[in-house]
Order: C-alpha cells, then sequence, then structure tokens
C-alpha cells in the first residue's frame, strides 16, 4: 500500500514552473501517493495566510516560487517553526544567473507570461493546428512548419497541439485505406513531413480501447485486426521509406517526448538551411 505525502506548492503565478518541477521529482518514488495542495497567484500577505491555513492542517513539503522577498521569509518562517520542509524553486537558479550576468534580478512577478510577440505566435499556431487537424484544409498545408503523418491512433492531434504551445505551424494527415494522400506532401516545400509509427500490438490496444471509451457496439473489425493493422503499419513505413520522411515511432513515448522528436528534426533542417527553427527549437 502506498504512503501518502502531502506536497504544497505555492506560486505568485500560475503554478506551472513549481508544479512542473514537483511532478518531475515525485514520479520517482512509485511507493509514495502524492497528494498535490497548489496556491497559485499567491500576491499578498492575505492570500500566503489562506495558503498557510491549509498547510498548517496537513503538514508537507512546501515548493515555492515567490519573488516577494516578505511573503517568502514569511513562508519560510511559518515552515521553520513547525518543522516543514520548505525549498524555492527559483531563487538558486536566479542568483546563479546575477552572479553571472553581473546585474540584479528585476523581480516581476509573471513576466514569462507577457503578451508579447511569441505569445502571439502561439496563439496562431493553436489556431493553425485546428483548422488543419485529420486532414483538414488541404489547401494550405504547404504553410505548416511541420506535417505529421500516421495511421490513426498514432498520436499526431496531441502532439501538434503540443507543438502549438511552443509556437510551431503543425498539421496532421490521416493514413486511411482507400483515402489518397494530398498531393501537396509529395511536393517540395517548407514544411517538414515526419512519418509517426507504433507498434502494431500497441496500436491494437490503443484503439479498443478507444471503441470501449466511445461506447462502439462493434467488437471487431479491421480496426482492431493485428494482422490488418500489421499490413496498415508496414504499409506506412513503405510509404516513408519511399519518400524518404523522417519516422518517429511512438510506442514507446509520451507526448512530450514525441514533439521533442519533432522539434530535435526541425532545427536539424533548418540549421541545414542556414535558419531561424520556430517554436524555440535548438539551432
Amino acid at each position: 500500500m502506498k504512503q501518502k505525502r502531502h506536497l504544497y506548492l505555492v506560486s505568485d503565478a500560475t503554478g506551472e514552473t513549481v508544479r512542473s518541477i514537483a511532478r518531475a521529482c515525485a514520479v520517482q518514488f512509485e511507493d509514495i501517493d502524492v497528494v498535490e495542495h497548489l496556491w497559485p497567484m499567491v500576491r499578498s500577505r492575505r492570500a500566503l495566510e489562506t495558503a498557510l491555513e491549509d498547510l498548517g492542517q496537513e503538514p508537507g513539503i512546501v515548493f515555492y516560487s515567490l519573488l516577494n522577498h516578505e511573503l517568502a521569509e514569511q513562508l519560510e518562517q511559518f515552515c521553520s517553526g513547525r518543522g516543514v520542509p520548505c525549498i524555492s524553486v527559483m531563487e538558486p537558479f536566479i542568483n546563479l544567473m546575477a552572479r553571472h550576468f553581473g546585474q540584479a534580478p528585476k523581480r516581476l512577478v509573471g513576466k514569462q507570461h507577457v503578451l508579447d510577440a511569441e505569445y502571439f505566435q502561439r496563439i496562431e499556431a493553436m489556431n493553425f493546428v485546428m483548422a488543419h487537424d485529420d486532414g483538414q484544409k488541404q489547401a494550405s498545408l504547404d504553410e505548416a512548419d511541420v506535417i505529421l503523418v500516421g495511421v490513426s491512433r498514432t498520436s499526431k492531434t496531441p502532439t501538434c497541439i503540443y507543438l502549438a504551445n511552443r509556437g510551431v505551424k503543425a498539421a496532421n494527415v490521416p493514413m486511411v485505406s482507400g483515402i489518397p494522400l494530398p498531393e501537396k506532401l509529395f511536393k517540395p516545400g517548407r514544411a517538414l513531413v515526419i512519418g509517426l509509427t507504433e507498434d502494431p500490438a500497441r496500436l491494437v490496444e490503443v484503439r479498443k480501447n478507444r471503441m470501449r471509451i466511445q461506447n462502439s457496439a462493434q467488437t471487431t473489425s479491421d480496426y482492431t485486426d493485428l494482422d490488418k493493422v500489421r499490413e496498415e503499419v508496414a504499409e506506412a513505413k513503405r510509404l516513408f521509406a519511399r519518400q524518404g520522411w523522417p519516422v518517429i515511432d511512438v510506442t514507446r513515448r509520451s507526448i512530450e517526448e514525441t514533439a521533442a522528436a519533432v522539434l530535435q528534426l526541425l532545427s536539424q533542417r533548418h540549421r541545414q538551411h542556414g535558419e531561424a527553427a520556430p517554436g524555440g527549437a535548438p539551432a
């Protein structure tokens, strides 16, 4: 039986940073059931005191990102007085950068969420992804940064959405038996075309689960027949090889890992052409 432990995440912004760091650490402890208490937008003494009331009832480790020194000190003192572990997830990095840069930090709360050009680029990319999901709007496929091609349930759509959050205009095109792929896929253009593939047995399980979620009355079909799916995947691989498209096997990859692989391929292509990579991909 897993041990339950409480984890308090206190932030003066959305809490995305502190939560991401906390979760990345917590997954290393498989025998612990971590209960998260997220307190975002803590920018006043009153807001902090409300969070401290919660902390006082069920003590646990505190991860925080508070740029206001007074609030951070109040939180530290509260935790110290009760023997509760408490750590800032940003201060060590800010101090290191300040020493290296030779400048004092501005300590502007929520600065990473300003409505700048990068923000609107992400919004534009998200609109593009939604408009070009599942083979839609084929006439403007050449406006994409990347096009993902693959058989059904190879995580094309969620990967595109993740890429949009990085400012990448991504489109996806499904491979469906009997339906020809768009001609623009086979013509030289600015878009990088990437094939997604998956282990057939795993793909069958994913498809069956999808059908159960949809309460489908159909229990057997070519869609979930292992031999048919093997041929479907093999045909896709043959197409990818003929076209010379890079291929990513998503069988053991999370959406984030698949997107990271896409960004790496995108970066490599842009380096070859001496261009800046979209979406903050390393160039």
